[in-house]
């Protein structure tokens, strides 16, 4: 594992890595794909930790799938994969919306009546329609005469069928259409349809509140945990992937109970009263109608598992997607330079397909839900009409009656459509909904230990590594056996091959990492007895990778000390050399700058964050590499900014340009997490070891045989390296 993928940034958001700017025209790092008799990364799935057999020559699209498998596996994708545990994840869904429960269930409650109101309106219509109809027969008939002998003498002309009909309707020979009381009756029914209608808008406003609500606290908790994963969660997750499921996921999680829940709670309850109403016209029609459930749910099953698993690959695709974008666009400039761009659209390309064919292949199999659906329905309202038709002839039931049931067959076939139709949908806000909790259930940082008034302790800052062991994995261990001591107010230079370990001891010193062994103290106090915020609000950093936010340039440098007055940024800029252009630019100090854009070079940048930790003041200071992108002049003012955010301050200073550290009180020479050398520089120069061939292949043309030492394995003597032709510098 590289240094630069473990080294974070001050200044960069949580979790962003040099490792995660690669391009997939770079591929992955030699650290990142495990090779013959080389340990697998950590965190790795297990069948990812033995190494992979070996290629023929020229399989350059098998070995290309296979680094992409592992991308995928380190991502923690499930292609093809539905949700592992829907009712668990739905269950926990539903809990989130636990502090408002009185607002749901006051919503269930005003539904309840909502729907009370709107299935006894089709009873009513019956009743006017046999208010009409009964008019209408009985205007035809002798005022005066007894309905019992209009029907008898029905019989006795040999009209069974009409008298049937007519026995099972209320008559008054003679008497027209009672205008009156269908009047009434159809005020009755547009009366309790409006408040039905008002209900339901006041349970919709309730329901979106506690929606509202729960997912607002949802994203809440999602950033909270982000803050509390370790750097190891982010060296393994990309950010494409991590930031898909804090924003598309959870948006797919809003638009999916926003679409459902208001509707799947007025259906069930719609099924339930319609069923009631049904029950009480005619039980024999019930049945039939009833015989629509069982299709429904084969159907609901047989197509909803299918679906399931298509949206689960969907937001996953998505995922992947969004870190081929970010990782091509964050790397633009370098896919540029090497002429990658066709590799790059070539597997955006793939990458958009497989989406594509996820996502067209959920909508196409969730949209045959509700045809199938009123297939079914169809066959039920034909079968409903014909022996609704037949029982009114045999004068079982009135017209109004079997009006009223096939408007409740139609209300009843409806909502279990509905109802079929969203189960698809929450089967894609589930998934969604299981990504995040997979984020939220991610192992967290070891729990603060912090001992009351230890943080009271620290004062002049001497920092002390006492038999320290760490690695990253637990094959791999890189820090054997660590011992030294930086003296308060001293600057303790680390210098050493890519790989040595020197990043990794200033990441344990800030606790972005924990210890294996050993421990590392703050004048005499361990720094597991402080937490996390007590340590690093006494620790300043600087490091290569510059990061600036949105805002002005007076904001980038006050983000060190939020409470820093005006003046006090002024004089951290003079002291640093920001002041020299910052009032060059149009609107000096208030100029808005911005990480992605050019208003700032990239020595200006690191000027910016060197004023920014300047003015934090901080006990401990840490400058990783601070001058390694910056060129001649402008190295010489990061240098001077840098001796003066030195002044008093214990220091840890890694670089590879060994100019800058020369004046340092103690220099450590690291190779394989191991301190081969310490002194100072002169005293280095004079024992001519490893610290002596560093410094001679940078500044006086000494050639280093790297062919050689990989052989041989590192030098250790203090003989002459063999001479070939150029300088390279190890660092």
């Amino acid at each position: 594992m590289s240094e630069n993928e473990k080294s974070p940034s001050a200044d960069a958001p949580a979790g962003r890595t040099p490792a995660d700017d690669r391009t997939p025209a770079q591929g992955p790092s030699a650290d990142a794909t495990p090779t013959s008799g080389a340990p697998a990364p950590s965190g790795a799935p297990a069948d990812a930790q033995a190494p992979a057999p070996a290629r023929p020559a020229g399989d350059e699209a098998g070995t290309a799938a296979e680094i992409a498998a592992e991308k995928d596996a380190k991502r923690g994708l499930r292609p093809g994969q539905s949700a592992k545990n829907f009712w668990p994840s739905a269950k926990r869904l539903i809990a989130e919306m636990g502090p408002e429960r009185k607002y749901l269930i006051a919503a269930i409650l005003i539904g309840l009546v909502s729907v009370g109101f709107s299935v006894v309106g089709p009873r009513i219509l019956g009743h006017a329609t046999d208010i009409i109809f009964t008019g209408l027969i009985s205007r035809g008939m002798p005022a005066g005469t007894d309905p019992e002998e209009v029907i008898a003498g029905l019989r006795a002309q040999g009209e069974e069928q009409y008298a049937d009909m007519l026995s099972g309707m209320t008559l008054t020979p003679g008497q027209g259409i009672d205008f009156a009381a269908l009047y009434q009756t159809l005020g009755l029914a547009v009366g309790l349809f409006a408040i039905s209608a008002l209900l339901m808008w006041l349970q919709g406003l309730a329901l979106n509140r506690i929606l509202v609500r729960m997912v607002s606290r949802l994203r809440r908790q999602v950033e909270e945990k982000l803050h509390r994963l370790p750097l190891a969660y982010f060296d393994k997750m990309k950010r494409g992937e991590i930031l898909s499921r804090v924003t598309n996921d959870i948006d797919n999680i809003q638009n999916t109970l926003m679409n459902t829940v208001t509707g799947l709670v007025n259906s069930i309850l719609t099924v339930i009263g319609v069923l009631v109403m049904m029950l009480m016209i005619s039980w024999q029609l019930s049945i039939i109608a009833l015989a629509v459930i069982p299709v429904a749910l084969v159907l609901t099953a047989g197509v909803g598992s299918k679906a399931q698993k298509l949206f689960a690959q969907q937001w996953d695709a998505t995922g992947v997607l969004n870190s081929e974008v970010e990782e091509a666009y964050t790397g633009h400039s370098l896919v540029t330079v090497f002429g990658r761009r066709d590799e790059v659209a070539a597997r955006f390309e793939e990458r958009n397909d497989r989406l594509f064919r996820a996502t067209f292949g959920a909508q196409f199999v969730s949209s045959l839900i509700m045809p199938l659906m009123m297939f079914v329905g169809n066959l039920s309202y034909v079968a409903i009409a014909i022996v609704g038709g037949l029982r009114i002839v045999s004068g079982q039931l009135t017209l109004g009656d079997v009006q009223a049931f096939i408007q409740y067959s139609r209300q009843f076939t409806q909502p279990l459509s509905q109802v079929a139709s969203m189960a698809t949908m929450l089967q894609s806000g589930i998934a969604s909904a299981e990504r995040v909790f997979e984020l939220l259930d991610a192992d967290e940082q070891e729990p603060e230990t912090a001992k009351a008034g230890a943080a009271d302790g620290i004062g002049e800052g001497r920092v002390e590594f006492e038999h320290v062991r760490f690695s990253y994995g637990p094959d791999r261990e890189l820090i054997r056996d660590l011992s030294l001591v930086a003296d308060p107010g001293h600057t303790v230079a680390i210098v050493g091959p890519t790989g040595a370990g020197k990043t990794t001891l200033v990441n344990l010193v800030m606790r972005f990492y924990e210890v294996d062994g050993g421990r590392i103290t703050i004048d005499g106090i361990d720094i597991r007895d402080l937490t996390r915020a007590q340590l690093r609000e006494r620790t300043g950093m600087v490091l290569q990778d510059t990061w600036l936010f949105k805002g002005t340039l007076r904001e980038n440098i006050r983000y060190g000390r939020l409470d820093a007055t005006d003046e006090e940024v002024i004089e951290a800029a003079i002291a640093t050399h920001v002041d020299d252009f910052a009032r060059q630019l149009p609107d000096g100090y208030d100029t808005i700058v911005d990480d992605d854009e050019s208003t700032l070079s990239a020595g200006e940048k690191q000027l910016v964050t060197i004023a920014r930790a300047f003015l934090a003041r901080p006990s401990l200071l840490i400058l990783d590499e601070a001058t390694s992108s910056v060129d001649t002049r402008t190295e010489v003012l990061v240098q001077q900014a840098m001796n003066r955010l030195r002044e008093g301050r214990t220091s840890f200073v890694i670089a590879h340009r060994l100019s800058t550290i020369r004046d340092a009180d103690l220099i450590l020479v690291m190779e394989a997490g191991d301190i081969v050398e310490q002194g100072t520089h002169e005293e280095l120069l004079e024992v001519g070891g490893a610290y002596a061939r560093l410094y001679r292949s940078q500044f006086e043309g000494a050639a280093v045989d790297l062919d050689a030492e990989v052989a041989a394995g590192t030098q250790t003597s203090d003989s002459e390296p063999p001479a070939t032709t150029g300088a390279i510098p190890l660092g």
